[in-house]
C-alpha cells in the first residue's frame, strides 16, 4: 500500500492530501529513509512523521485496505510520540 493511502486508512493523519503534502515535505521517514507518498510500506516498518511542534514515531503493526474507525488504531503501534494527532 502507498504511504499516503496508509497514513489516511490508519487515520495517523485524516486526509489523503495532507498524507501527501507531509510527504511531499520531506517530513515522513521510513526505516530512517525519508519516504515519498508512493513508498510502498510494509508489515513492520517503522514510520516517523515531524509534526509543527511534535514527532510521532509508530511501527507497522498491519496493513488494511478498508477499516472503521475504532479499529483503525490496531494498524500500527506508536512507539515515540503522542496518542493526540489533531494535527493538518
Amino acid at each position: 500500500m502507498r504511504l499516503d493511502k496508509y497514513l489516511k486508512v490508519s487515520r495517523i493523519i485524516k486526509r489523503r492530501t495532507v498524507a501527501k503534502e507531509v510527504c511531499e515535505g520531506g517530513r515522513v521517514s521510513i526505516n530512517g529513509k525519508v519516504a515519498k507518498p508512493s513508498t510502498e510500506v510494509k508489515v513492520d516498518d517503522i514510520i516517523e512523521i515531524v509534526f509543527a511542534n511534535k514527532k510521532l514515531k509508530a511501527k507497522i503493526i498491519s496493513i488494511v485496505e478498508h477499516v472503521k474507525k475504532e479499529n483503525a488504531k490496531a494498524m500500527y503501534e506508536i512507539l515515540e510520540g503522542e496518542e493526540d494527532r489533531d494535527e493538518e
